[in-house]
């Protein structure tokens, strides 16, 4: 079987857009090198061009990498648009981490409840530690239900105060 990757549909901030979540993720350990980057640029030809109403040699698509998982961003005009019925889950080892993804993500965009926050391209997030899911499944009955409790207080999610839930 092929690999699975995700095509995000833009106005026209499809470059850009690729150019910054390369950024952000080239900053985390293991983001760096051939893991994490704009792998291609296509443009859209005069044929392609009076298809999709776009100016000719305009950008198209962007293929990039983040952490080694593949996406391709699309200037595909205002059509569609992006909603948080999907979003990206990053499961994060350390407080500093979430920390540093949460505020470049958010940057222009939006924080909400629950690890999730809104980019400035309209893309949703969840930022989470990676240790949430064991904290959900503990042996103590009671103790997934205080973290859940715990988490449904904060917005940005920290992991000592999930922890000590």
């Amino acid at each position: 079987m092929q690999d699975i990757g995700t095509c995000l549909w833009f106005d026209n901030q499809a470059e850009e857009a690729a150019s910054f979540y390369v950024s952000v993720f080239a900053a985390l350990k293991g983001g760096e090198g051939e893991h994490t980057k704009v792998l291609h640029v296509a443009r859209y030809s005069e044929e392609a061009a009076k298809t999709a109403g776009r100016p000719a040699g305009s950008v198209m698509t962007v293929t990039f990498r983040l952490h080694g998982r593949g996406f391709m961003a699309l200037n595909g005009g205002p059509l569609f648009q992006l909603t948080p019925a999907i979003s990206f889950m990053v499961n994060c080892e350390t407080q500093q981490e979430i920390d540093d993804l949460w505020e470049k993500l958010s940057e222009g965009g939006k924080k909400e409840r629950c690890g999730w926050l809104q980019d400035k391209y309209g893309v949703s997030w969840q930022i989470v530690p990676a240790v949430l899911g064991k904290l959900m499944q503990d042996q103590d009955s009671d103790r997934p239900r205080r973290v859940m409790q715990a988490l449904l207080k904060m917005d940005k999610l920290d992991i000592k105060g999930l922890e000590q839930a």
